[in-house]
């Protein structure tokens, strides 16, 4: 019998830890799936995390875009057809919060990544523990591709957090390239004195390569041609790692964490050359869309080359909702408002999770998923559900049960919403309570790593049903005041527990 996220109890096993909903039926199905799984070949799953950066929910064919708005992504929607395509899977509202959420499993008032580090500022990953580092603990080998963006300094890199090896870029694209590109800077190209201005900024301007302990060695400057050519360096880097974990033979094979992050979609898009024009939109951004379906479609095929595609869970998703300020050169949505906002369109994101043999084909749920949930999730297929942090407090939830049983239900109750240091709004089924917000006119803009308009705080809350409204224009508060406890009790009890485990902020809000 299914359950009503809106008047089920949850249980919190202890006070660090995130209350969850327990399905006993749909738990134990999906601990005889595990168990059938571990007992077959005693060997615990490879996990393969894709993340595209700005591409936004509609984007794809299974959401409803690809060929409709001009970049078929025949290959993504081939492979949500062989899972679960997540219709409510959420970021945060940019990148740097939402990448180290991934990676602790809290929200960025907790690792206190609020907004993206930019030109050379520091992260704040040091101290805090990552699922990187959990699982190579526990016998991983742990691999991170492309795009990083969680600070530039020494303990915030990726060899440094739990990483074996590290190959990508420290920061974000627009930053390598834009002020060499006349068409967005021409009074830093045709200057020479502002061109050393910026080449004497204090950040990396090659992408890198290191591996665990060590200092990164420069691979080679990010200009604007070799750009063009990073995501298909990034993807061959990726491949020959796929490649080599299947060298032993099946049974002595060793476990593996791949965490690649594209540089596409994010703005200024400069598509491979075999890619320009491929687009039905002919559009730098459609065509990148294109590539980065075609790198998807590699991925999974080297890993059924070899043998190791019933033995990894793929995730697909992106770090955020589409950017507003670049358009055309952007990501879709039907949602309302963009990156940088907690509208639905800000946060609401891809979810494409696979697994063959154990995760059922060709299901699609709306059931509500955080990106944070991974950290939990992973660790439980790991089978090292008990290396979960215990002295910090943990957002995440464990999902296994959600993805594993066929008709599984998510065991999540409660998504919540902050905009960097303020609390923005509440989801529980299809209701989302909102007490601030951002404008979302794209001229009330002070943009500093990607957060759009000005923030709202509104004496009453706003009241939406995402389900008669996914525009959030219409507030029912009014007709449903019934409701009203429900959500300010699970408000308050959230933030009751920043009262043991409080805020930390390394890089603070705007203000």
């Amino acid at each position: 019998m299914s359950h009503d996220p809106v008047v089920a109890e949850t249980i919190r096993e202890r006070d660090s830890l995130e209350p969850h909903f327990v399905l006993e039926d749909q738990e134990q199905r999906a601990r005889q799936t595990l168990d059938a799984y571990r007992g077959s070949g005693g060997r615990r799953p490879n996990v393969l995390f894709v993340l595209f950066d700005d591409v936004g929910w509609g984007d794809f064919g299974c959401y409803g875009g690809g060929v409709a708005v001009g970049a078929p992504t025949p290959n993504i929607d081939r492979l949500a057809r062989r899972g679960k395509l997540l219709t409510s899977c959420y970021s945060e509202p940019s990148c740097t919060p939402s990448r180290a959420s991934i990676m602790t499993g809290r929200l960025p008032m907790r690792h206190g990544l609020l907004r993206p580090p930019m030109y050379g500022q520091p992260g704040g990953l040091d101290g805090e523990v990552t699922l990187a580092h959990l699982l190579s603990q526990s016998g991983y080998v742990t691999q991170a591709v492309g795009k990083w963006h969680i600070g530039e300094n020494i303990e915030s890199q990726p060899q440094n957090v739990g990483f074996d090896d590290f190959y990508g870029f420290l920061s974000v694209s627009d930053m390598y390239t834009e002020w060499r590109d006349p068409n967005f800077f021409p009074e830093i190209v045709y200057s020479e004195e502002r061109t050393k201005w910026v080449e004497n900024l204090p950040f990396n301007k090659c992408f890198v390569h290191a591996t665990k302990g060590g200092e990164t060695e420069n691979v080679e400057e990010v200009t604007v041609p070799v750009l063009s050519l990073l995501d298909e360096k990034w993807a061959t880097y990726s491949l020959e790692f796929i490649r080599r974990m299947a060298e032993p033979e099946p049974a002595e094979r060793t476990p593996w964490f791949l965490y690649h992050c594209t540089r596409g979609a994010h703005f200024d898009n400069y598509p491979h050359e075999r890619f320009l024009g491929s687009s039905p939109a002919k559009h730098p951004y459609k065509d990148t869309i294109i590539e980065l379906d075609d790198i998807v479609g590699r991925l999974v095929a080297e890993l059924e080359a070899t043998g190791q595609m019933e033995d990894t869970l793929i995730f697909v998703s992106s770090d955020n909702g589409p950017e507003m300020e670049t358009w055309p050169d952007a990501a879709y949505s039907p949602f309302r408002s963009a990156k940088g906002s907690t509208w639905e369109g800000g946060q609401r994101v891809p979810g494409i999770v696979t697994w063959p043999g154990m995760i059922a084909p060709d299901v699609a749920t709306d059931g509500l998923f955080s990106q944070m949930d991974l950290f939990n999730t992973v660790l439980s297929l790991a089978d090292v559900a008990g290396s979960v942090p215990q002295d910090r407090y943990i957002d995440g939830v464990d999902q296994t049960s959600f993805l594993l049983d066929p008709a599984g239900e998510s065991n999540r109750k409660y998504l919540y919403y902050w905009l960097t240091n303020v609390f923005s709004a509440l989801r529980v089924g299809e209701w989302k309570f909102m007490v601030a917000s951002t404008s979302d006119d794209d001229r009330d803009c002070f943009n500093l790593g990607g957060f759009t308009g000005v923030t709202q705080k509104y004496s009453h809350g706003r009241l939406y049903n995402l389900y008669l409204d996914p525009k959030e224009n219409h507030s029912y508060m009014i007709r449903k005041l019934a409701y009203i406890d429900s959500f300010t009790s699970g408000i308050a009890k959230h933030f009751m527990s920043f009262g043991k485990y409080p805020p930390k902020q390394p890089i603070a809000a705007m203000s």
